[in-house]
């Protein structure tokens, strides 16, 4: 199995496991969460210790072991992105399996499995055009305030939305045209989606416009802009504008 058929099985059997548990009724809120981290997390590690234990792993429900840094290939894994979504029994989280490279995010597949999509770094679809008015999707609960100044600049659509991988294969599937963030996040939250990006022509940096660079001492990546390739200097462009650094 390669990399990224490994890849796609464990996000989609994941999420497989994650969407029974959650219409099974035998947990509620934080409880319902807690599981579903646990359960997807001993799954995904069980299997990657089994089919690639000589490779780093980085998870965000597992110990960080250091090792990783010696590492030229490391398995960066999010078991359960957006645990509340998740919890509140809604649609828009995700399953995160990603494989960087030296720092580079080569390989991915993001699960949606409660809209029933797996998207994958190896098997790109179709990215349908952007509107004339752009779309730019945010945190359904805490939008950030640089991503809602740059809609005001470009009069652009706001979407809200759950997870974080949730977000980013919207503007994979053409249903939005920006993602940007700037709350803070970890590199399990962006590696996958930001590999199923790039792989599909979309573009993908830190809002200052330098690269994602992963598997680093600290895992802390607090922001992230995914758009159209089109859009990348309108954007940061506007960014810097609104929000100077």
């Amino acid at each position: 199995m390669t990399d990224a058929e490994l890849s796609a099985f464990l996000a989609q059997e994941a999420g497989r496991m994650l969407l029974v548990l959650q219409q099974s009724g035998q947990f509620a809120d934080k409880a319902l969460g807690e599981e579903g981290d646990r359960i997807a997390n001993d799954f995904l590690m069980g299997m990657l210790r089994m089919r690639r234990n000589g490779d780093g792993m980085l998870c965000e429900e597992e110990r960080d072991n250091l090792r990783r840094l010696e590492s030229e290939r490391v398995w960066i894994i999010d078991p359960l992105d957006g645990t509340r979504e998740f919890s509140e029994g809604r649609g828009d989280w995700a399953v995160h399996v990603a494989l960087a490279v030296n720092g580079e995010p080569v390989v991915g597949a993001v699960a949606l499995p409660g809209l029933g999509l797996l998207l994958r770094s190896d098997l790109p679809i179709w990215v349908p055009p952007a509107p004339e008015r752009l779309r730019i999707v945010v945190s359904r609960s805490r939008p950030a305030a640089e991503a809602m100044a740059v809609a005001s600049e470009l009069d652009a659509e706001v979407i809200p939305m759950g997870s974080a991988g949730a977000k980013a294969m919207a503007v994979v599937r053409g249903e939005a045209d920006i993602y940007l963030h700037s709350g803070g996040q970890y590199e399990w939250d962006s590696c996958a989606p930001v590999a199923v990006a790039l792989a599909h022509g979309l573009h993908a940096s830190r809002i200052d416009g330098s690269p994602l660079v992963y598997n680093q001492r600290d895992t802390y990546l607090p922001d992230l802009l995914i758009c159209r390739r089109e859009h990348a200097d309108l954007v940061l462009d506007t960014l810097a504008r609104v929000h100077p650094a």
